[in-house]
């Protein structure tokens, strides 16, 4: 489903360059569940964006399904990427004006696809069923998260990416997220790459990629 080769990625900061990728190569399955770890600054968040399209690497290439994304015009990607992937992150990224059924057809609605019905069914299936017109103000941090996992999968893609996304929560709601992401990737069938710095949480997942030194030295 995922493959990198040789993926490179640095910075520079005043006259100082920090590599973050370096050389680095992996391969997801169809159907993983896979989580991105290391210390903090080891270039999880890098890899995950640059996994997904959003970051393109100075060297390299990301092949989703035997496409090569950074082959694509950016318009071309964008679409791709709308129509492949998922996205959840660590601050819910919910728009406050809008209701938690609003918030949840966003993806539906950057697809052109009026899907009011399946996405009440996903919120009511996340047990938001009756918290449809809610706005982010008035849903506790673990509901709020909820709302952007129905909107993450909403349009039905391929893979899910999750950037710490039990990062703001306690940890009966941490364990209630994980439960909810997992059984309903199990149920469609997704791919899911987490981004995490929490050992206990990473183990939940079938592979552990340990970034470290600007690659994956191992996998567990």
């Amino acid at each position: 489903m995922i493959k990198a080769i040789n993926l490179h990625r640095s910075y520079t900061i005043g006259k100082k360059t920090i590599e973050v990728l370096h050389g680095l190569e992996l391969h997801i399955r169809p159907g993983e569940k896979v989580f991105l770890c290391g210390p903090s600054g080891a270039g999880k968040t890098t890899l995950m964006y640059t996994l997904a399209g959003l970051e393109m690497p100075q060297q390299g290439t990301v092949e989703i399904g035997g496409k090569s994304i950074y082959g694509l015009l950016t318009k071309a990607r964008a679409e791709f990427r709308n129509r492949m992937m998922g996205f959840i992150f660590q601050n819910y990224m919910l728009m406050p004006e809008l209701t938690a059924l609003e918030n949840a057809s966003l993806a539906t609605a950057i697809a052109g696809r009026e899907a009011t019905q399946e996405v009440t069914a996903l919120l009511d299936r996340v047990g938001l069923g009756n918290r449809l017109d809610h706005l982010p103000n008035e849903l506790s941090g673990g509901e709020q998260q909820r709302v952007s996992i129905a909107r993450a999968l909403a349009h039905n893609p391929e893979i899910i990416f999750a950037d710490e996304p039990t990062g703001n929560l306690d940890s009966r709601n941490s364990n209630e997220v994980l439960d909810l992401l997992f059984s309903l990737a199990d149920e469609r069938k997704k791919t899911l790459v987490i981004v995490t710095h929490d050992p206990n949480i990473a183990k939940r997942g079938d592979r552990i990629l340990t970034i470290r030194d600007g690659i994956v030295c191992d996998e567990a």
